[in-house]
């Protein structure tokens, strides 16, 4: 313990935070309070595991139940209260030496080679879950990407169709009439909404892309169920394999599946696939400052293969592909607002989720998303769109049409009045 108790001396400044070892000692950090954070380690082996690599150490040991957060707190109260310490204190809670922070990134930058066959494998670990486990805490149409809060008191189902609606809106599709006629290509498309709400505003033809067969499946059975499939088709297919040309393309978190090897690779096939006068929106988490490295529990536990990329990555692979930047939006806590929700409704339905799997998958998945949260409201953690065109003459000469369009859609679909969320803080 004496290791994990110098280290926490040292970051725990401003919060309350009351650790009772497996031993029975009690250790209290920081300011005395009357309601500190407790922590109870029912394993001698915690401590010294969570010393020795926090990042990965902690969030295992809460999903073995080496560490118990002892109520009224939870494990969203602790992962936020570290990250506010590290960055008020400017510092992390860990400092690996150099050799520990050559072998993680060695160990990072092997991970993205994400051939075709790897490529499939990793999607899988993710999106291959029980489809009611993520009926759980997902809206109603099983977004699972950012939502777009314009008021941050909407419901999670209002915010996810105006991020639908945003989108949509800069896609620029025609509004006359004339879409009908066009091909869109939904690039990772998830269980099939995005496709099949843009099917339904402007009738054109939807091709949606997965390397999950369940989402692929449940999205293709959603376009029957609506008497579309005929106009909306979902595929098992990697996007390397496609040769036909599309209208418009979108990729709505895709790109952080894609590896950081194969951006120009990416950017270099998508531009192929779209005629000249189109336009592709590229949805994607980023970094607001420079390259990075995936962290350990990331890697290892939710997204093998997977990289937040930052836009200078990003911007130097679209341009050595020859595309032209049409616009470019920085969308911040968004995803902050859309994973406490994600963590409320998953906390909600702990019940039932361990009823499908297990307590660990349930504990693994609320580390998950309370630190995914943390790093959007307290790292540096965004939400980029790119709008990436051949020509520049294809879209209007001001943004206005962004949000006229986007008023437009939002107007034909929701309801005339939605309950607020309940907010969690």
């Amino acid at each position: 313990m004496w290791l994990l108790d110098r280290l926490l001396r040292r970051l725990i400044r401003n919060g309350s935070l009351q650790i009772t070892n497996a031993d029975g000692r009690v250790y209290d950090y920081g300011q005395p309070s009357q309601n500190p954070i407790r922590l109870t380690f029912t394993d001698k082996r915690t401590a010294n595991h969570i010393a020795r690599y926090p990042s990965l150490g902690a969030g295992e040991a809460y999903m073995r139940g080496w560490m118990v957060v002892e109520c009224p707190h939870d494990i969203r109260d602790l992962v936020l209260m570290f990250s506010a310490e590290a960055r008020a204190a400017k510092t992390h809670m860990e400092a690996p030496g150099k050799l520990r922070s050559l072998v993680d990134k060695i160990g990072w930058w092997a991970d993205q080679f994400n051939y075709r066959k790897r490529a499939s494998s990793n999607v899988r670990h993710h999106y291959d879950l029980n489809r009611q486990f993520y009926e759980l805490f997902l809206d109603e149409d099983r977004q699972y990407t950012m939502a777009y809060f314009a008021d941050d008191k909407a419901t999670l189902e209002r915010a996810q169709l105006e991020k639908k609606a945003l989108i949509a809106a800069k896609l620029n599709l025609p509004t006359d009439g004339s879409a009908q006629g066009m091909r869109v290509l939904d690039i990772g498309c998830g269980w099939g909404g995005l496709g099949l709400y843009l099917n339904r505003h402007y009738g054109c033809e939807v091709l949606g892309i997965s390397l999950a067969p369940d989402q692929v499946k449940f999205a293709q059975e959603r376009a029957e169920a609506a008497g579309v499939a005929d106009k909306v088709r979902f595929e098992l297919i990697d996007y390397r394999d496609l040769k036909d040309q599309f209208d418009r393309i979108t990729s709505v978190g895709m790109i952080e599946h894609v590896g950081a090897r194969h951006f120009g690779e990416y950017f270099g096939h998508t531009f192929d696939r779209l005629k000249d006068d189109g336009v592709m929106l590229t949805h994607t988490i980023g970094r607001t400052g420079g390259p990075g490295f995936t962290d350990a529990w990331t890697r290892n536990y939710i997204f093998p293969g997977g990289y937040i990329p930052a836009m200078s990555e990003l911007v130097k692979a679209i341009e050595r592909s020859g595309w032209q930047l049409a616009d470019v939006e920085i969308l911040r806590y968004h995803y902050g607002h859309t994973l406490a929700e994600w963590y409320r409704r998953t906390t909600l339905h702990s019940k039932e989720i361990i009823e499908l799997y297990d307590e660990e998958l349930l504990r693994m998945w609320q580390f998950y998303l309370a630190g995914a949260e943390q790093a959007f409201r307290n790292d540096q953690m965004v939400n980029f769109h790119i709008q990436s065109v051949k020509r520049q003459d294809v879209l209007p000469m001001t943004r206005d049409y962004i949000a006229t369009e986007m008023q437009r859609l939002i107007g034909q679909e929701a309801p005339p009045q939605w309950h607020l969320a309940p907010r969690v803080a």
